[in-house]
């Protein structure tokens, strides 16, 4: 029907791409799609339908998903409106020349400030978001077609660079990170568990923020938590579908993930709904709402910062390296365990996809060279 771009914005390799959908035009595309102004009105026994059809509509992917692809759609509106053109309907010409445009640096953002050339994903996002917005006004874009296929060839054969991967968190970052934390307050006790939980369960930011303590508790829940003797389950609906995610019980209460969990919840008298909750009240209250997945990123800079991660790199790069993600890069760094289980646990469909996790893999453990005799 409709659908709408995740996850989680820090960078990661795209393992599968989902069509999108633009906020500020999800009224108008779900009324053209459900109740349509080229169509009589729907009876009203079937606007009920039309009215839940529009919720899923927007369960389809993200908020992240829906913000990006709203801002690429008005970006290449602006451009085309400062050269006199319309958007609609899409001509693959001009398509081709807008992302010329941003490869060069020429296509100035929609506040009218000069812009640094787009990435080549960057470019490519945008691509995916014209050709997906067109189709939602019956106007599909081929973005096969010799016009953007040739340009975007030149553009990737031209620009295209390696991708550029945060920081591994490796175990002694985290133990030195953890110990910045106040474990006197409700705050230090619930970024203790946020970063243990995060690490050993190598969840993407969204994923961690998504917990819920229970099946069912809340709309916008992206999986729930059972806690066992012997660990911790998570059920999670990622990127890739379903998945279970299992995370053992540490060697210490001090850096166990499940200890830590249970004493934010314990402390935090916690029943139901939302895991992960915003401190209130100078952090002796907690909130109903669910934190946004941006202060996971925000907790790992501030951590890694706070402990000298990388001390010899001054402080504006650190803040550049560390995310999100350095937790899902740094258990997959060290676990010293066969790669399949690293895999599953990331929920990457290929060994490939993890390997790219593996900061400090030994590279060189199959020789090919010797293997041939030489």
């Amino acid at each position: 029907m409709t659908q709408i771009i995740d996850e989680n914005t820090e960078f990661e390799p795209q393992e599968s791409s989902a069509p999108p959908h633009s906020t500020e035009d999800s009224d108008a595309l779900s009324g053209r799609v459900l109740s349509a102004t080229e169509v009589p009105p729907l009876p009203a026994h079937l606007q009920d339908l039309a009215d839940r059809a529009r919720v899923y509509v927007e369960a389809a992917s993200s908020a992240n998903t829906r913000k990006a692809y709203a801002s690429d759609w008005k970006h290449f509106a602006a451009w085309c409106r400062r050269q006199n053109l319309s958007p609609l309907p899409p001509d693959p010409a001009v398509v081709a020349l807008y992302i010329t445009a941003c490869a060069s640096g020429s296509a100035v953002g929609t506040a009218g400030r000069s812009s640094k050339p787009n990435s080549v994903s960057t470019i490519e996002r945008r691509l995916a978001a014209i050709g997906w917005n067109c189709s939602q006004r019956g106007m599909p874009l081929d973005r096969k077609d010799r016009a953007i296929a040739t340009v975007m060839a030149g553009i990737r054969n031209k620009h295209a660079a390696p991708p550029r991967q945060k920081e591994a968190l490796l175990p002694e970052d985290l133990i030195a990170m953890l110990e910045t934390l106040d474990r006197g307050t409700l705050r230090g006790l619930r970024d203790r568990a946020m970063l243990l939980v995060g690490f050993a369960g190598g969840l993407r930011r969204s994923e961690i923020t998504g917990l819920d303590l229970g099946r069912g508790q809340s709309e916008d829940g992206r999986g729930w938590i059972e806690i066992f003797d012997k660990g911790l389950l998570v059920t999670l609906r990622g990127k890739t579908g379903w998945r279970e995610v299992e995370i053992g019980r540490g060697s210490s209460d001090a850096t166990c993930p499940v200890a830590a969990l249970e004493t934010w919840i314990r402390f935090a008298k916690l029943a139901k709904g939302p895991l992960f909750r915003r401190v209130t009240g100078q952090g002796k209250d907690i909130g109903p709402d669910r934190l946004n997945d941006q202060e996971v990123a925000r907790l790992v800079k501030k951590t890694a910062l706070a402990a000298g991660v990388r001390g010899e790199l001054s402080e504006a790069e650190r803040g550049e390296k560390f995310a999100g993600h350095s937790l899902r890069a740094g258990l997959a760094s060290s676990a010293e365990v066969d790669e399949r289980h690293v895999q599953k646990q990331l929920g990457h469909a290929s060994a490939e996809m993890t390997r790219r996790y593996q900061r400090r893999r030994d590279r060189f453990r199959v020789n090919l060279t010797k293997a041939a005799g030489l």
